[in-house]
């Protein structure tokens, strides 16, 4: 048998593409490495621009019916501001695109197996745990593998690499992966039994040398991140590690976090650079790459389930419109994810500068930053960006000229 799509990775990006196609009837395969999803301290919310995804490719409904969290509101908090003033006028996130309450939240293992069950249901054969030994691309691609004691090779009109940052699919199609230098660190934590804090607000702030974001998942957890300077590697390790990675969340900028610090952890605390990478073209004959295997965006942005989910819709659309016997073009989905990409990393370099920078010069830098843009809201539009869309903000604003407007920077003159 030849599958017309061999999906390596059935995580969130892998599964929901074998739901999409298995619906559309085309047969899938998905090899799945790991025999339970785990807590890998990533990929749980998804944002405004993102949940329309969802929607565009009939995933939405499973997600809420699985607990899909909504977040309705946004604050900023900073060691410059009053807290009062900062609580004053949150930002209306279920405003921002019409017909989507805002922000969506779900645990990522759950998130897994949700997709991944959504996927067998509707007809793709999908295999855990497997270790996928080699690929091999051209007219006909394959797949070996090996599940329990036997090795196997299957066929595919179409390999698609969804199986992460250490994509061995896209070693395989030689695609070159482009990153940049890491900016912090970024730490994050699941915490559960939290009391008094508003199950519908997320918050970000920036205090001392430590800038924290929260984001509620309902029932009294919450996700938790923290980023702090690259010289201090070992800050949170070791058996107390979690205990002292809660204490930082209590600032005096930010009175609520009070409510997390005194959370009981639920899950690993891990810690990762904070770098954009990309490639240019993410597909190659016989393969295309999704999410975080096709190049990811700054984890402060907190969109790879948004670029998950828009690959996903796009490289469905494209094959569902290939007709039978031809080989899909996927030069338009290089295209625009380029163009996602290079706008997210500017939004992300800007939010990284201004929340994620620590010392007096960063101190004073926020504040007339926040400053300022209360008189001119465009400011801000980076984060109307990361939350609407890379495509809701005009190109003007995604230029050195602007960042250098944002930054309170010199302005070049014209050449």
């Amino acid at each position: 048998m030849i599958y017309d799509l061999v999906i390596v990775g059935g995580g969130i990006g892998g599964s929901a593409l074998a739901t999409v196609m298995a619906r559309a009837g085309r047969s899938v395969l998905v090899l799945e490495k790991s025999e339970h999803y785990e807590d890998r301290v990533r990929g749980e919310w998804i944002a405004p621009w993102g949940v329309v995804e969802t929607k565009r490719i009939d995933l939405y409904d499973t997600l809420v019916a699985a607990g899909g969290h909504h977040l309705s509101e946004h604050v900023t908090y900073d060691e410059s501001l009053p807290p009062d003033m900062c609580e004053a006028a949150p930002l209306p996130l279920n405003m921002l695109i019409p017909d989507i309450p805002g922000p969506l939240c779900i645990g990522h293992p759950h998130h897994c197996q949700t997709l991944y069950d959504a996927a067998a249901a509707a007809g793709a054969t999908c295999l855990r745990p497997v270790n996928v030994e080699s690929v091999t691309l051209g007219e006909t691609s394959s797949v070996t593998f090996t599940r329990g004691d036997r090795q196997h090779t299957v066929e595919a009109r179409l390999i698609v690499g969804a199986e992460g940052r250490q994509s061995m699919v896209r070693a395989a199609a030689g695609v070159k992966l482009h990153q940049d230098r890491p900016h912090h660190w970024f730490a994050g934590l699941l915490v559960e039994q939290v009391e008094g804090w508003d199950p519908k607000r997320q918050a970000i702030g920036t205090e001392g040398n430590f800038g924290f974001l929260a984001f509620p998942q309902g029932d009294g957890r919450v996700r938790i991140y923290g980023g702090y300077p690259l010289e201090e590697k070992g800050r949170f390790a070791g058996e107390d590690g979690p205990a002292r990675f809660l204490e930082a969340f209590r600032m005096a900028c930010a009175p609520p976090n009070a409510a997390l610090a005194e959370g009981t952890p639920a899950g690993p605390l891990y810690s990762y650079f904070n770098n954009d990478s990309w490639t240019v073209e993410p597909f190659a004959p016989g393969c295309v790459l999704i999410g975080d295997a096709a190049g990811w965006n700054d984890p402060i942005n907190g969109l790879g389930l948004s670029i998950t989910y828009r690959d996903v819709r796009i490289v469905s659309d494209i094959l569902k419109d290939t007709p039978e016997g031809d080989g899909p073009d996927f030069a338009a989905y290089a295209e625009e994810r380029a163009e996602r990409m290079r706008r997210l990393r500017f939004a992300g370099q800007l939010q990284a500068t201004l929340d994620m920078e620590f010392g007096e010069t960063a101190k004073a830098r926020r504040l007339s930053y926040h400053t300022r843009k209360a008189e001119d809201p465009t400011l801000g539009l980076h984060g109307i960006a990361i939350m609407a869309g890379p495509e809701s903000v005009p190109e003007e604003f995604f230029t050195d000229a602007h960042r250098a407007r944002v930054l309170g920077q010199p302005q070049k003159e014209p050449a």
